[in-house]
């Protein structure tokens, strides 16, 4: 049990198979340290070893929820109301993240909150201005606003953007609707001008 909890740090999240290792008798061991309050049972084989602040217990990130429950680290986690930083007037609010990576698919409930898992071939480490136009286009369906008045505010704000970086991002993240659309306005503003 010691050996147990030498290994737990406060504020992470743990799988009930990252912990056996450290245990000979590891149910009886997690159910003890639940009892004591050392651990929060998450869901099933979920351990979050709780984090005290000035405030109370802190809940764990949503990147330390997501990288256990992936296993994996590598996944980019996008909000849609993050596109509301693109200047277009957006109006929709949306209570859920999409976390892109290359292993689950479907909606999962992770602390109470909403996570949609989409499985992509590819996305950035980081999310640019330009990725999250290119995101945008790519999930043009699933936003909720007028499609054709939309396409028309990325027309306006297109000069906004770096050119170069925003085609490489149509062009490594973009499906082929995406990359279709950003072309012919770059097209026709050359064209006018």
């Amino acid at each position: 049990m010691e050996v147990l909890r030498q290994h737990i740090k406060p504020g992470k999240v743990y799988r009930r198979s990252d912990l056996e290792y450290y245990s000979t008798a590891i149910d009886r061991h997690l159910a003890q340290l639940i009892k004591e309050g050392v651990l929060v049972k998450l869901s099933q084989g979920l351990y979050y070893v709780p984090k005290q602040s000035k405030f109370g217990l802190v809940p764990p990130d949503d990147r330390c929820w997501v990288e256990s429950f992936l296993k994996d680290d590598d996944f980019l986690m996008v909000s849609p109301n993050s596109y509301n930083a693109l200047g277009l007037g957006l109006t929709q609010l949306y209570n859920t993240t999409w976390v892109y990576n290359h292993k689950r698919k479907g909606e999962f409930k992770l602390n109470a909150k909403t996570f949609e898992f989409k499985i992509k071939s590819s996305f950035p480490n980081e999310i640019s201005k330009e990725f999250l136009l290119v995101d945008l286009l790519n999930n043009l369906e699933e936003v909720g606003e007028n499609k054709k008045v939309l396409l028309e505010k990325v027309q306006h704000k297109l000069l906004g953007f770096n050119a170069q970086e925003l085609m490489n991002a149509a062009q490594h993240y973009g499906t082929g609707k995406t990359k279709q659309f950003l072309k012919s306005v770059f097209r026709n503003s050359l064209l006018h001008d």
